[in-house]
């Protein structure tokens, strides 16, 4: 059974970062393979990790709604669907990524969700951890693209109104009926304890707070020279606190390898 760590907040604040760096924690605990989803429309994952993007998810399912035709003679949809689907993971030294990408017209995930779900959680059960970037409505964790959540990380920058969006995830989890076993606020762009108004509505989340991420210029660095994030140094302060934010909330399995 796979560890599900889904990744989930505004745009801007920091998730892709979370994500490639939760991943490479678990990769230098040698607790790979491990399976990174890129469910947010606005793909970054795969310039984080640097793995060559595939074919994404939705350009796949998108093809057949608008091409019906294009399914083979006396192959059923499920078939051709689970065929195509393939062709989405993209393979890299332990650490393989899906992209969910985004449907291009209202209902065009409609007739296919059943069957994406059953590939899916049929594909993550081959792996031990999956970590998933998510759009910030949550939209994709409620298709049941997985099983259920393991760790949810809600992440905000350092900002009120981040901070009181986040809060609001905690709504819509229950509002979607997730199963998430464990659910904790990041914070990111926050050097030092917060204090003040800040510290109050963190507070008011009523979410456990799991770390406070500091402001790493060598993260906008990175970006600009295309850099995997996976590369940051070890010394890095946003590398240092993630890993310890792992070490608390992250069971590590025993004897895992590729």
């Amino acid at each position: 059974m796979s560890y599900v760590i889904a990744v989930a907040g505004k745009g801007g604040t920091g998730k892709t970062t979370l994500t490639s760096l939760v991943v490479r924690y678990l990769l230098e605990q040698g607790q790979g393979p491990v399976l990174a989803v890129d469910a947010d429309p606005n793909s970054n994952l795969p310039e984080a990790l640097g793995v060559a993007p595939p074919m994404s998810i939705a350009d796949v399912l998108n093809d057949i709604v608008r091409n019906p035709d294009v399914v083979p003679e006396g192959m059923t949809k499920r078939d051709y669907i689970e065929l195509r689907l393939e062709d989405t993971l993209a393979e890299g030294q332990d650490v393989d990524l899906l992209i969910m990408g985004g449907p291009e017209g209202q209902g065009c995930y409609c007739f296919p969700n059943s069957v994406l779900k059953d590939i899916s959680q049929r594909l993550t059960r081959n792996y031990p951890y999956v970590v998933v970037d998510n759009e910030a409505g949550l939209e994709h964790l409620s298709r049941r693209t997985t099983d259920q959540v393991d760790l949810l990380l809600v992440v905000s920058d350092a900002s009120v109104r981040g901070v009181r969006s986040a809060g609001r995830v905690t709504h819509l989890v229950r509002e979607l009926g997730l199963s998430v076993k464990e659910m904790h606020l990041v914070v990111t762009r926050l050097d030092g304890e917060p204090e003040g108004i800040l510290a109050q509505e963190i507070r008011n989340t009523g979410i456990p707070v799991g770390g406070f991420l500091p402001y790493d210029p060598r993260v906008v660095e990175y970006d600009v020279a295309g850099r995997p994030l996976r590369e940051l140094p070890a010394d890095s302060a946003v590398v240092r606190s993630v890993e310890e934010l792992c070490r608390r909330l992250i069971p590590l399995a025993k004897g895992v390898a590729r």
